[in-house]
């Protein structure tokens, strides 16, 4: 489905971008004084501290687009989730999870559903990184604005911000009280309210409380569960501050904070229903949806989806002469888990669960000057000490065994063979099976598990950083920046492959048959003569001699070697010097133009999936995952092979960034624009594909995107403001020989709409002397259309990578609030007015080759608000 806009000619919204570059301090911290009245949205009058110091957008000579709280509020932006219908160069999505998000900015994001990927988009919320997207989602409340600072900011924000930096300040508490309470009611009997409250404690010490509920119906309905809810939203948080000023020079902010989330979380359809989801998982009685945008479910239990996210944090600023010294600590906790029916139908088959838990402590210290010289600096230093715990697993339920007996016995059964006869077959040809691998009758997918892991993580990091700023004629500056990074990851892996067939290879196990028994392991087959080892491998491959082959499809989970081992010690060491040139000049009192290059970095990312398996360097599997005839390697010297050994990765390296910007900013009264060309490069980009039954993590050679950010806002009079921002992306793969797709280089990155749009229109109706005015806002934002993916590595590899799915964008909002003298506030809202449904991403059918799944975008949604200032 596609919308189109209809309303003001022009109605343009736009983001505030700015230009281009990337900037050279480091380490997550925002210096935070935040005093000034927010300048209305049609100035460029905005203070940011994208630079850690106060400018005004114009000044910054870096890319950044800032979305006031004041545009949070009009425009109903709920979290993070939505910035992206007033952000064109960022895209969020939310997949399997409440918690499964990736920030993806200029095409470059990762992370979503793996908690040892470091993301590329590094969140800070008041100068303190969330280093994983789960502890990103709180409702967005007393904002005093969103930076977003496209492109690598490793120099400014150290860690994990090689594609960019999303940056939330809030409001600081007052001295003054006063504060804010907000009730909304829209369809899906949706609930959101809201309140801050702020104010004195003494002449230096002011507080102050927020907190947020959010509940909603479920877009969608299991339907074989008595139309159970899914896709709903039950939510809340709560956060309370202390400023503290013992003096002109000293100033102290604490932050406490938490936030939880209970929700039934995500609803999936089918693009295709291959043949075994249609005849198998319809021989045992399974329901699955067939029309995409139905918002029809079929599980067999509901999922549970569960996150608590809070912390503490300090911030102490101290001004002496002409310097100013700043320190941030802070300490956070994340727990999240989640139970999922993931292979999407009514069937019994599996239930995935995962139960997380994260610590990390940062500690940021920084010295900057502020001298009337030509030359200012920033020197400053970064702390990270991060633990990461998991344990999983994946269920057998009761119609597994049923479902594989259909496959095992539709290759044999004439067409038309009805299921119960199927099922019988099946049976008794896995029985036959089970005596003849000396396995208990019963025994194949008759236990409780596939797979139970547990994984950790220990990441330290520490890093120095610094700027030189060097004016030698007004208006005209030389910046020079560097950071220096040292990351440690120990890292542990202790998988349990739990059903019996998974621990047998089939190639082995028919040698074993063969020789009568006298081969039962690799040093006896190793023994024999190179010509007997020949033919009884090429018949153990044959499938008309080796009737075991026809249970490979039914080994999902096989075992792989706990780390750490013998040879592979489960740690990563990584270390970088990145750095920042930069000039920029100020043409006249409206016009800057700037000109930079940067380099960024993001350390090592461990696989934390069931495809954690050793690399290719360490070990060569033999024919079908044959022991007996795998070569001498390192793991097989060392007695570590597992049966049906495969290679993959236990971690992707550091990614490396480079890019080359120039941009302009100019402002005039009743018209501004900010405009910035790059070229940018990661090599080695961290890629984590959905394979099916598992994730594969590993490094893209190189992957670069060029283009340009354009915004621009129009102001005819006071109260009409329009905006128009645009953002174009040609990203391609410059080198990604073995993907697994295949060879992907010189293949433009899949899912990165070639153009983002974001406009809008406001207008404010001055009705009294008094203040009261009706304020009328519409929005609309566009992706053009693109490939979701570079395709499937199931469905598309099978059919030479044809047959992909596309997705367009067209998503319209709108809102008119009448606000009255008094504080009283009451409007309407819309979003995704015309309700555009599409396609937010798609993969494999779980265990169900020839299916492709995927999840839908959220319906319309509107409603009423009312809310008071005091």
């Amino acid at each position: 489905m596609r919308s189109t806009f209809t309303g003001t000619a022009g109605a343009f919204r736009f983001t505030l971008l700015a230009g281009a570059a990337t900037f050279a301090l480091a380490t997550p911290g925002v210096a935070l004084a935040q005093d000034e009245p927010e300048a209305p949205e049609a100035s460029n009058v905005i203070i940011v501290t994208a630079s850690k110091r106060e400018q005004t957008l114009q000044e910054t000579p870096i890319s950044v687009s800032v979305t006031s709280g004041e545009t949070i509020e009009r425009a109903q932006i709920r979290d993070v989730l939505d910035l992206q219908t007033v952000v064109p160069s960022l895209r969020v999505s939310q997949l399997q999870t409440s918690s499964a998000t990736t920030f993806i900015i200029r095409g470059f994001g990762n992370g979503d559903n793996n908690f040892g990927i470091e993301p590329s988009v590094g969140v800070f919320i008041d100068g303190v990184f969330r280093s994983r997207s789960a502890s990103a989602l709180s409702d967005l409340n007393m904002i005093q604005r969103v930076e977003v600072l496209n492109g690598p900011q490793s120099t400014l924000f150290g860690k994990n911000a090689s594609a960019g930096v999303i940056s939330v300040v809030t409001k600081e508490p007052q001295y003054e009280f006063g504060g804010q309470v907000e009730a909304v009611y829209g369809n899906f009997n949706q609930v959101f309210l809201r309140g801050e409250v702020t104010g004195p404690i003494s002449e230096n010490i002011a507080w102050s409380i927020d907190g947020t509920y959010q509940q909603r119906d479920g877009f969608g309905r299991i339907v074989n569960l008595n139309n159970a809810e899914i896709n709903d939203r039950n939510r809340w948080s709560a956060r309370g501050q202390l400023l503290i000023e013992p003096s002109a020079d000293v100033k102290i902010r604490l932050i406490a904070d938490y936030g939880k989330i209970d929700e039934v979380c995500c609803q999936t359809s089918n693009l295709v229903v291959g043949g075994i989801t249609r005849f198998a998982i319809g021989g045992v009685g399974g329901q699955f949806p067939t029309d995409f945008f139905s918002d029809n479910n079929f599980l067999n239990v509901v999922p549970v989806n569960t996150n608590e996210n809070y912390g503490f944090s300090g911030q102490l600023d101290w001004s002496f002469g002409n310097l100013t010294l700043t320190s941030i600590t802070a300490y956070r906790e994340l727990r999240n888990a989640f139970s999922q029916d993931v292979d999407f139908t009514s069937a019994d088959l599996t239930v995935e669960t995962r139960d997380q838990g994260v610590d990390t402590f940062t500690q940021e210290l920084r010295l900057a000057s502020d001298f009337d010289g030509p030359i200012n600096f920033l020197l400053g230093g970064y702390y990270f000490d991060e633990s990461i715990r998991q344990d999983s697993s994946l269920t057998v339920g009761r119609d597994f065994r049923n479902f594989a007996a259909i496959q095992v016995a539709a290759g044999s059964a004439p067409p038309g063979t009805p299921p119960a006869a199927l099922i019988a077959a099946g049976n008794a040809g896995l029985r036959g099976a089970e005596a003849g691998l000396g396995l208990p009758l019963g025994s194949i997918f008759g236990g409780s598990f596939l797979s139970q892991e547990r994984f950790a993580v220990d990441n330290t990091s520490w890093s120095v950083f610094g700027t030189v700023d060097f004016e030698p004629i007004d208006g005209l500056v030389f910046t020079g920046g560097f950071n220096y990074t040292d990351d440690k990851k120990d890292f542990a892996v202790d998988f349990r492959a739990l059903d019996p067939l998974a621990n047998i290879n089939l190639v082995d196990a028919f040698i074993t048959g063969a020789t009568g028994g006298a081969v039962r392991n690799r040093t006896q087959f190793q023994a024999l003569p190179a010509a007997n080892q020949a033919a009884l491998l090429a018949a153990a491959q044959n499938p008309a001699v080796n009737p075991l082959l026809g249970l490979a499809a039914l080994q999902f989970q096989p075992p792989f070697p706990v780390v750490p081992n013998a040879v592979e010690p489960g740690r990563t060491r990584d270390d970088k010097f990145t750095y920042l040139l930069r000039v920029a000049y100020q043409i006249s009192n409206e016009v800057n133009v700037y000109a930079s290059y940067a380099t960024g970095f993001k350390a090592s990312s461990i696989n934390l999936s069931r495809d954690s398996r050793p690399l290719l360097t360490d070990y060569t599997p033999g024919p079908r995952g044959s022991t007996f005839g795998a070569p001498a390697s390192a793991i097989i010297n060392a007695g570590l092979a597992t049966p049906n050994l495969s290679t993959g990765t236990r971690f992707a390296g550091p990614e490396n960034a480079e890019v080359y910007e120039i941009g302009m900013k100019a402002q005039w009264d009743g018209f501004g624009f900010n405009l910035a060309l790059f070229d940018q490069t990661i090599e080695g980009f961290q890629s984590f594909a959905f394979t099916g039954l598992g994730f594969a993590l590993q490094n893209a050679g190189q992957q670069s995107v060029k283009g340009f950010e354009f915004d621009s806002t129009i102001s005819p009079s006071d109260n009409l403001v329009f905006t128009f921002a645009a953002t174009y992306l040609d990203p391609v793969f410059d080198s990604f020989p073995g993907s697994v797709l295949g060879n992907l280089s010189g293949a433009r990155v899949g899912g990165i709409p070639e153009w983002n749009l974001r406009t809008s229109a406001t207008h404010t109706l001055e009705l009294s002397d008094a203040g009261t005015r009706l304020i009328t806002r519409v929005d609309y934002s566009h992706e053009s259309n693109t490939p979701i993916n570079n395709g499937l590595p199931t469905f598309n590899r099978a059919l030479g990578n044809t047959r992909i799915f596309d997705r367009e964008v067209n998503l319209v909002n709108a809102s008119m609030t009448l606000a009255l003298s008094n504080g009283l506030e009451i409007g309407a809202f819309a979003r995704n007015l015309l309700n555009d449904r599409y396609i937010l991403t798609n993969f494999d059918g779980v265990a169900q080759s020839g299916t492709v799944s995927g999840y839908p975008s959220p319906p319309r949604t509107y409603g009423g608000v009312v809310r008071y200032r005091f």
